[in-house]
This record gives structure tokens, C-alpha cells and sequence, in this order.
């Protein structure tokens, strides 16, 4: 890395002139020590899930701003506050021995991987990466380290999806032609902008500089950017895409155990050069597997309002299509798998009647098995566990995740294919996946990556 040399050098000198002892034996009675990057919002909710493990201990926490620190002082009184992650990884040395990243997008690579060649352990929260060559240096970077990893799209560990999963490997509703997976929000939608607002004072306590990371330079603007509304701007977010797409697709990319795709192609609406476009169509194309029909399977994304056609699932009448999710076009029928919900098989005709979640929960519960015909019974649920805690157990136990980037990264390559797709709208990509090139559009291969700030850039995994 540019910077990292001369930075941990720096800051590790100013470390033996006074500052706090916080190196410590790795893996002290057999506890994960763990370095937070992010403290609030979805910083702290993972800091709560992580830390509720029996053998979590937090021993750091990092943010920009330094408004934001009271629920994990309250939570974890204490320990020591950084505003820089190089800071607080170089200060800790031997004193952590994993790291939870939950920032903006734009930060989340070259805050994992430097903790990765520092061999230390990584969950990132989703989607993985900003960029599609981001996501390949952090799954090589895993493979080449040997650390323990997990994305934060922590439904993959839910009751709900890993049901649908079981359903489509099982054979209900036979190999699979087709999926469809849809969101509501628009890539836009919390700001509505498309270009840059006037600037204002940065806010007390918030290091501007810092937040800004590896992206271009820009003036402050109060409630466009920091702390939440960044997912609108091409700069700092990914989108509908980003903020979705590694929960919706997850369990596309699961029971189907697809890989790399052959081609993308969007068709958009309102693409910028500053946020992301208003809405947009996407479907990629994927080499068949053992689960689909054919030789290839097609995956189309729906966001900003756009939905499927609603016949394709075939529902009952009055039935209307989840607010959220995907339907899984089957050989022997349809599965809708709506967002956070238990999937729902049809035609009902065929194979019986959907409980609600509530009601199959409340039959699990009281372990209630039922005479009706039901699409999906107790026997067909599988229980969901913690997909926090799973990473804890991996690095403490040495066996990999579901979640690792070895999987993580190749699913988010394919969001952020589509973000790049969005951008050439009407134009199908061909995807060379192994040399990363798009050979009929080759313009296109400038959006796999971006510009570095300078001093913030880091090399490939290997290099």
C-alpha cells in the first residue's frame, strides 16, 4: 500500500512514547479479541450481534465521528476510540485478532484488506466491496491469508432463506428455468439528487477527510451524505443494487450454486455521473448448474417500482406478488421466496395451502404438525442460526463459513456487474470473468474499478 508503510511506521513509533499498553497475547483465554471499524447505527447493531457470542471481546472501536461512540461506550465501557482505522490497527499490533467493518461502501475494501494482510479475521457488512475488482482482491486476499470471513448480509443464516434453499435443492418445484428477483426503492431515492448540493460547514467531531477515504475530494454537505444517505452516490454507495442486491440474490446464488455470469445487460433510467439511476431492469445470464434447466439460467433484477409479471408466479386470485423477493420459476411449479419471508409454493391447487410465517412459526413452536395439505410444512423448515456467531465460531474453530468470500465475492461481483450494466443501459456485456473483461464493450471495463484518492490506494492481492 502507498500510505501504509510510512503510516504504520509513524503511528507504531508514536505508540512506545507513552501511549496506552494495548498489545495482548492473541486469542486470550480462547477469546476472539475484536476491533470494531464503524461504532453506530449498523456499526453497532453488529458490534451487539458479534459481542453477544460467549467468546467475543471487543477491544477497539473506530469512527469518523466521534458523535457516535455513546451506544458502544455505553454497551462496552472503556476501550479505546480511534477516528482512523490504519491508526487503530497499527496501535493494537498483536492486541486483536479479527475486525467487523460496517462504513459506506467506498471504504469497506481497504479497510478489510488491510486487516487481512495484517492476518487478522474479517466480517464485512454487505455488499462486500464497491467495485467489482474490489470483491476479486478480497476473495484472493482471503484465499492467499487463510483468515476466516463473512459477509454481513446475515439472512443467508435465517430460517426463511436456507428453507427456500432446501426447497429448490430438494426437487419441489424441479430444476429451474428463470428467477426473478425485484425491490421497490429507487437508486436515488433518499436524496432524489443527481447532482452535487452547495456545501457547509463539516460538523463538530467529524473528520471530513477521513470519511471521505478513498474517494475524490468533495465539499461537506449536511443530509446528502454522512451518516446515511452516501447509498445514493455513485462516489460512496451502491444503490439499490448494493443495499439489496447481496440479501435478495443471496439465496439465488445459494440453492442454484451459481458462479461467475457470462453477460449482463440493464435497462435503466436517470444514470448520472453522480448518483446511481432512478430505476432499472438487469439480467444476467449463468451457466446452468445440477438445479437448473438447460445450459444456461437467467437471473433479472426489477427496482425503482418495475416488478415482474405477476402471472409467472402463478398465484391465486387476490394473491399479489411479495413486496420484496424472488419467484423461482420451476419445471413443477413456482417458488415466491419473498424478503425476510418463508418461501410460498403455487399453484396451491397442486401443492396446498401457504401458511403465513406466523402461523408455521406458532406450529414449530408448539410442535404442532398439521393433516392439512400445506406447500410447505414443519417438516421442510430448517432453523436459522446466528450468522454473526458463525463467524466467530470459524475463527476461533478454523473451519470456514457459507458466507466466506470465497462465496461473498462472487456474488457481489455480480451486483456490481449490474451497477456497471446500469450504465450502459440496452447494451449487453459479454463477461470474461477470469482476465476481467467485457470483450464486446471493452469502455465498459474503466466502471469494474475506480480512482483512488491519493494516499489511499492499495495494490492487488499477491502484488
Amino acid at each position: 500500500m502507498t500510505l501504509s508503510r510510512r503510516h504504520f511506521l509513524a503511528t507504531a513509533a508514536v505508540a512506545t512514547l507513552g501511549f496506552p499498553a494495548l498489545v495482548r497475547a492473541r486469542n486470550l483465554n480462547s477469546q476472539l479479541q475484536i476491533a470494531a471499524v464503524g461504532a453506530d447505527a449498523k456499526g453497532f447493531d453488529d458490534i451487539k450481534e458479534i459481542g453477544s457470542h460467549p467468546k467475543a471481546k471487543y477491544v477497539a472501536f473506530c469512527d469518523i465521528d466521534a458523535n457516535r461512540f455513546a451506544h458502544a461506550e455505553a454497551k462496552y465501557p472503556g476501550l479505546p476510540r480511534f477516528a482512523d482505522f490504519r491508526e487503530m490497527y497499527a496501535k493494537l499490533g498483536d492486541g486483536f485478532d479479527a475486525v467487523s467493518v460496517s462504513t459506506p461502501d467506498h471504504m469497506h475494501a481497504l479497510a478489510t484488506i488491510t486487516a487481512m494482510r495484517l492476518k487478522k479475521h474479517a466480517y464485512c457488512q454487505k455488499p462486500l466491496t464497491h467495485t467489482v475488482w474490489e470483491a476479486r482482491q478480497l476473495r484472493l486476499e482471503a484465499a492467499r491469508t487463510g483468515v476466516r470471513t463473512q459477509m454481513g448480509n446475515q439472512i443467508h443464516s435465517a430460517a426463511e432463506y436456507r428453507t427456500g434453499v432446501k426447497l429448490i435443492q430438494s426437487g419441489r418445484i424441479g430444476k429451474i428455468l428463470a428467477v426473478h428477483t425485484w425491490h421497490p426503492n429507487m437508486g436515488n431515492g433518499f436524496t432524489k439528487r443527481t447532482t452535487v448540493p452547495a456545501s457547509a460547514p463539516v460538523p463538530a467531531g467529524v473528520n471530513w477527510d477521513l470519511w471521505l477515504g478513498v474517494a475524490p475530494a468533495r465539499d461537506y454537505a449536511p443530509a446528502v451524505y454522512h451518516p446515511f444517505t452516501w447509498r445514493d452516490w455513485v462516489d460512496f454507495g451502491s444503490g439499490t443494487m448494493g443495499d439489496f442486491g447481496c440479501h435478495l440474490l443471496d439465496p439465488v446464488f445459494t440453492a442454484l450454486k451459481l458462479g461467475e455470469a457470462l453477460s449482463v445487460k440493464a435497462d435503466s433510467v436517470g444514470a448520472n455521473e453522480q448518483t446511481w439511476c432512478a430505476k432499472q431492469t438487469i439480467e444476467w445470464v449463468f451457466p446452468g448448474t445440477e438445479y437448473t434447466v438447460g445450459k444456461t439460467i437467467s437471473v433479472t433484477w426489477y427496482d425503482g417500482g418495475r416488478l415482474p409479471d405477476a402471472t409467472l408466479a402463478l398465484l391465486p386470485p387476490g394473491k399479489k406478488l411479495a413486496g420484496s423477493g424472488s419467484i423461482f420459476i420451476g419445471e413443477l411449479g413456482v417458488m415466491m421466496l419473498p424478503h425476510v419471508g418463508m418461501p410460498q409454493l403455487f399453484p396451491e391447487e397442486k401443492f396446498g395451502k401457504n401458511l403465513n410465517p406466523g402461523e408455521l412459526a406458532r406450529r414449530a413452536r408448539d410442535n404442532n404438525p398439521t393433516t392439512d395439505k400445506v406447500a410447505v410444512s414443519l417438516a421442510d423448515r430448517v432453523e436459522g442460526s446466528s450468522h454473526y456467531h458463525a463467524w466467530v465460531d470459524a475463527a476461533l474453530d478454523g473451519h470456514e463459513t457459507t458466507d466466506n468470500f470465497a462465496y461473498a465475492g462472487p456474488l457481489t461481483e455480480a451486483v456490481q456487474l449490474g451497477n456497471v450494466a446500469s450504465r450502459f443501459s440496452g447494451v449487453k456485456l459479454i463477461w470474461d470473468a477470469a482476465n476481467m473483461k467485457f470483450p464486446t464493450k471493452p469502455e465498459a471495463e474503466a466502471l469494474l474499478t475506480k480512482t483512488y484518492r491519493k494516499g489511499w490506494e492499495f495494490k492487488p492481492s499477491g502484488a
